[in-house]
């Protein structure tokens, strides 16, 4: 909206071409998210406590469970608003990737929506079926997937340096008149856009793992069969992605705050791979026109933090599916359109390690159960964090030996997504 206003008053507004700036544009998104989480959060809240939409709390036998009774829940809608408003506001509506992020928020926050609404509201405790959750993950998955292959809008270009001064003059934040930035340039080179099932990868000197490689024995059909195996890892890393971080809301302020450690990681790998300079200095892959991505990340660090005001312990509401869900389909959906879902498993550790933790702790229990007639347990309690707040339980793991104060464990858990964010970095450098 804003965006267009100051775009066509190019010329007769002084300043007007700011918005033309992603970095003036995604520091403007941050504040206005941030802001508007924390003026409207406190009304929503209210609001959420009048319309009697709390928390139903089960006796796990965990300390302060029980006090969190009647807690608002559903601020999920918190974040999707404090998200939405900005990218309307000064978003590029024309951007193919700023839309599939606003779909991709509305949707998952539709699912988890629907979720909480049958908890509360219909009295349901396990809300919405499990396969109906798979289903709208799987066809999110497969709405991103389909528009990265089909749309002639998403594409790569490789830029390789030849000769490049060690210094850079000022550098612009957007892909127009690239030579500027360079105070020496011999040659360099690049390719015309083009649709690529390119991802990037760790380890590998040139960063680049094609899908259609795997497919090579299909013959002039493996450019084909390389975007049908992307689709594929697309649905799966949305619907992890997605059921990790909503695993992950358990203790006040933990997936909000992993999730926003995540989010400024993602912010600098768009960043750069949207910048045709720093992408052919740096030598990663150079992605045209994903720099709006960058706009649509900020609003939702910000929305993030204005929603950890109310969210920190002791919690004033909880996110609930509303939120979780949402955001895990974001982080999984924004890795994929910058083409780094092979680092997802690294960067959102968390994630999965909470995925892993119920699964691990299912199976196990199942088996032994069925083995000797009665179930054990891996973990005290599944997921993780609830494992650190929970004694007295006999499981393999016994560590550590006394229950965790809960925001101690949300503390130390975004501890470990700070390093497990910049050790994705490291893999990249690492080659």
């Amino acid at each position: 909206m804003l965006y267009y206003l100051f775009d066509y008053l190019q010329g007769d507004l002084p300043g007007a071409r700011l918005m033309t700036y992603i970095t003036f544009r995604s520091v403007t998104a941050f504040l206005l998210a941030l802001v508007i989480a924390l003026v409207f959060g406190r009304k929503i809240i209210d609001r959420l406590q009048k319309m009697q939409i709390g928390e139903t709390i089960r006796d796990l036998g965990l300390e302060g469970q029980l006090k969190k009774t009647g807690t608002p829940t559903m601020g999920g809608i918190i974040i999707i608003l404090s998200v939405l408003l900005p990218c309307l506001l000064i978003g590029n509506l024309s951007s193919i990737y700023m839309l599939l992020m606003i779909v991709a928020t509305l949707w998952c926050g539709t699912l988890g929506f629907l979720d909480d609404y049958l908890k509360i509201r219909k009295h349901n405790k396990d809300g919405m079926k499990g396969k109906f959750k798979i289903i709208g993950q799987v066809g999110l998955g497969l709405i991103v997937g389909l528009t990265m292959w089909l749309s002639p809008e998403i594409t790569q270009r490789q830029i390789t340096p030849v000769t490049v001064s060690s210094t850079l003059s000022a550098t612009p934040d957007d892909d127009t008149e690239p030579q500027a930035a360079f105070r020496s340039v011999t040659e360099f080179t690049q390719s015309p856009d083009m649709k690529s099932t390119q991802t990037t990868i760790p380890f590998v000197k040139d960063h680049n793992f094609d899908y259609s490689w795997l497919t090579s024995w299909m013959g002039s059909s493996a450019q084909t069969g390389g975007w049908i195996l992307f689709v594929i890892v697309v649905i799966v890393a949305v619907t992890a992605t997605s059921n990790g971080a909503n695993l992950t809301d358990g203790l006040d302020g933990l997936c909000a705050g992993v999730s926003a450690i995540i989010c400024v990681a993602l912010a600098i790998m768009a960043y750069l791979g949207g910048n045709v300079i720093y992408s052919t200095y740096l030598d990663i892959m150079y992605i045209p026109g994903s720099s709006e991505l960058v706009v649509f990340i900020s609003a939702l660090i910000g929305a993030l933090i204005g929603f950890l005001w109310y969210n920190a312990n002791p919690a004033q509401v909880f996110m609930g599916d509303t939120g979780s869900l949402t955001l895990g389909g974001i982080i999984a959906v924004f890795a994929i359109l910058i083409h780094k879902e092979l680092l997802i498993p690294l960067l959102c550790l968390i994630f999965f390690a909470e995925d892993l933790s119920v699964i691990i702790q299912t199976s196990y229990f199942k088996y032994t159960k069925r083995k000797y007639g009665a179930g054990r347990r891996v973990f005290r309690m599944a997921p993780l964090h609830h494992h650190f707040q929970k004694e007295g339980i006999e499981a393999l793991i016994d560590m550590p030996r006394r229950a965790m104060a809960e925001p101690k464990i949300v503390i130390r858990f975004w501890i470990l997504s700070i390093l497990f964010a910049a050790l994705t970095f490291i893999t990249l450098k690492i080659r």
